[in-house]
């Protein structure tokens, strides 16, 4: 029933717990996204070994941001892990930096446009340039496309106008801030259910913590998934 449209974020505190979730998810979910958090948890090693033992697909979310040069070294380092997605921040140099690191692998460049735990009050917060937030999200992605990356990170909210960019053609769109119908939003401000963003252009939707902190996660996982395979009959 695995459909790696969903990406199951394993925002937990280690390795450990994110192979127990990984067995209690079993073969309803085919990929899955390690986090910045987990990193010294051993989040290398669960990505390797889900990768190599379990035959699952990772997305590894590292939001790499630096000088072009430390970029490439630590994305050609990252890339010998066979892994599937890499996240870094859309800034041009940085996009272009990451494709270099990751030259003849296999691993995708997905760049981050602007991240949906964040409203305009917070990039005002943070010195970033006026506008509204739509707007921003789609010029930062048509840049980062322009400079090579592989697809954008963006919320649900900005898929459809993000597809819509001719840029955009044969690249990835890749959502959080994915809530189910009913769940609890969190920290994330700019949210979709998972028929609204793949209806509106994303090509994975991640979600996390609806499924890894339900009473029964892989019944949560199966629920995303019957939500996406309704799609396929209207």
């Amino acid at each position: 029933m695995s459909d790696d449209r969903l990406i199951v974020a394993l925002d937990v505190p280690n390795a450990l717990q994110g192979l127990a979730m990984a067995e209690r998810l079993g073969d309803s979910v085919s990929f899955y996204k390690i986090g910045l958090g987990m990193l010294t948890g051993g989040g290398l090693a669960l990505a390797n070994e889900l990768k190599q033992d379990l035959g699952k697909r990772i997305f590894l979310d590292m939001k790499l941001f630096d000088i072009g040069n430390t970029v490439e070294n630590a994305v050609r380092g990252l890339a010998q892990f066979d892994l599937d997605f890499l996240t870094v921040h859309g800034d041009p140099h940085v996009v272009r930096a990451a494709k270099e690191g990751a030259s003849g692998k296999d691993l995708k460049i997905l760049a981050v446009t602007i991240l949906t735990s964040l409203n305009r009050d917070d990039l005002d917060a943070s010195l970033l340039k006026n506008g509204d937030v739509q707007e921003l999200v789609v010029e930062r992605a048509a840049r980062a496309l322009e400079a090579g990356a592989d697809g954008v990170i963006a919320s649900p909210q900005e898929a459809a106008l993000i597809r819509a960019l001719p840029q955009a053609e044969g690249r990835l769109i890749v959502t959080p801030g994915v809530r189910p119908a009913g769940a609890a939003l969190g920290d994330q401000k700019r949210v979709a259910t998972p028929a609204n963003a793949v209806q509106d252009g994303a090509d994975h939707i991640v979600v996390g913590r609806p499924i890894y902190q339900a009473t029964d996660p892989k019944a949560a996982a199966e629920a995303v998934l019957a939500e996406l395979n309704s799609l396929k009959i209207h």
